[in-house]
């Protein structure tokens, strides 16, 4: 067994629904999130790279039919590079991590090419196929976006209610009141917006032209700078006439993609780079499908239970804001600084296009470790279904040393 490291990780900024990227399809945003990545390591030649384990969760539309391959492909990969696309829905671009890091670990592959899309801008409508040919009865279009759709009939109903639904109950369960969620939120916009104007993320993500005539969006199109309590308390529930969550502390649907690059500490000459980072450890974790956004509590136990360590021993955390209650609910259980936590903004101002996020909080992760010099940072995500994914990184830059 042998470990595996993060060399390099870009990717697009995070657009709005229907806003910038709207009009670019999945697979070309992927594409562009592996080329900004493997412009980082230009000695790299693509024809190394053993596979690509790409995330995606809809799968529906124009990222159909392997959407990983589709992005090797277009990025200009050899056609000799091999890919598949996995799907855990949120999880989907970290569970492709964590694929990978067993491969290189296990001596399958040096160097392994990561990461995921989604474009929630351009997921379709898709119809039922009629059990029998020409029904007469209308037949109802269900959007592809976010959530369940078609669910089958013999699944609880507790199950099945939707995200929002499932995190006033969590606010419920845990205490958690509209203003704290607010403060959060607005925390998560004004740090995003602090770590642009200082250049953290220009080293990240790679801009994209956005029209014929040489528009680009560079930045996260989501972040709302001078973002207040104030100012989100006149925001309305959206899932309960009486409930805490709103439009301002939930994440967006948003479109981007993001690309991380693994190999093994020998493939580091090849590469031509250093790594940043060591994947240390690794936890899965599940519980009742409304439950979800608690979930990334034992699965980041488990991943620095198997990396050797303690949460004492953590200096920086990249939580998935899939939303502010849930966040919160899962820092108040770690019991760790607050501060420690989404120190560049996180998903509720940056953009959770839900393939990609894995791979952006990885990226992130690593480059928050560089700088500060700390040794270890989780990443953690929660997944619609109950489930929750987090992966342990260690800092090997020479400023950790």
């Amino acid at each position: 067994m042998t470990d595996s490291y993060l060399y390099a990780a870009a990717r697009t900024p995070f657009g709005r629904f229907s806003g910038a990227l709207a009009g670019i399809r999945p697979d070309d945003l992927a594409a562009l999130a592996i080329s900004g990545t493997l412009a980082k390591v230009p000695a790299l030649d693509p024809g190394e790279i053993g596979d690509i384990v790409w995330g995606n969760a809809n799968g529906a539309g124009e990222d159909n039919r392997n959407v990983g391959r589709m992005a090797g492909l277009l990025a200009g990969l050899p056609t000799s590079v091999p890919a598949t696309t996995v799907n855990r829905l949120c999880g989907s671009s970290l569970d492709a991590a964590i694929i990978a890091s067993r491969a290189i670990e296990t001596g399958d592959a040096e160097i392994v090419l990561t990461g995921g899309v989604e474009s929630m801008t351009r997921a379709p409508w898709v119809l039922p196929k009629p059990a029998r040919a020409f029904p007469a009865a209308d037949l109802t279009a269900v959007s592809t976006t976010l959530g369940w759709r078609l669910v089958n009939e013999r699944m609880p109903k507790e199950w099945t209610v939707s995200l929002g639904e499932a995190n006033e109950q969590l606010a419920e369960r845990f205490g958690i009141a509209r203003e704290r969620q607010d403060e959060f939120a607005a925390r998560s916009h004004n740090l995003a917006d602090d770590a642009w104007n200082a250049g953290f993320y220009d080293d990240l993500v790679v801009p994209v032209v956005v029209d014929g005539k040489g528009g680009t969006l560079a930045r996260d199109e989501g972040i709302r700078p001078g973002s207040t309590v104030r100012k989100l308390a006149g925001l309305a529930p959206v899932f309960r006439a009486d409930g805490v969550i709103t439009a301002g502390n939930a994440s967006p649907l948003s479109d981007g993609a993001s690309a991380v690059l693994l190999g093994s500490r020998a493939a580091a000459a090849r590469i031509g780079a250093d790594p940043l980072a060591r994947i240390a450890g690794r936890g899965v974790f599940a519980l009742d499908p409304q439950m979800f956004g608690f979930a990334p509590v034992e699965a980041a136990n488990r991943a620095l239970k198997r990396a050797g360590i303690s949460w004492s021993d953590v200096c920086a955390v990249e939580l998935n804001e899939a939303f502010a209650v849930q966040s919160l609910a899962c820092v108040d259980a770690w019991e760790i600084d607050p501060a420690t936590v989404n120190a560049k903004g996180g998903a509720i101002a940056l953009g959770h296009p839900l393939g990609a996020s894995g791979g952006r909080l990885l990226g992130t992760l690593a480059h928050r470790l560089r700088e500060s010099g700390g040794r270890w940072g989780v990443a953690a995500i929660c997944i619609g279904v109950g489930q929750a994914l987090a992966v342990v990184l260690e800092n090997v830059t020479e400023k950790s040393r």
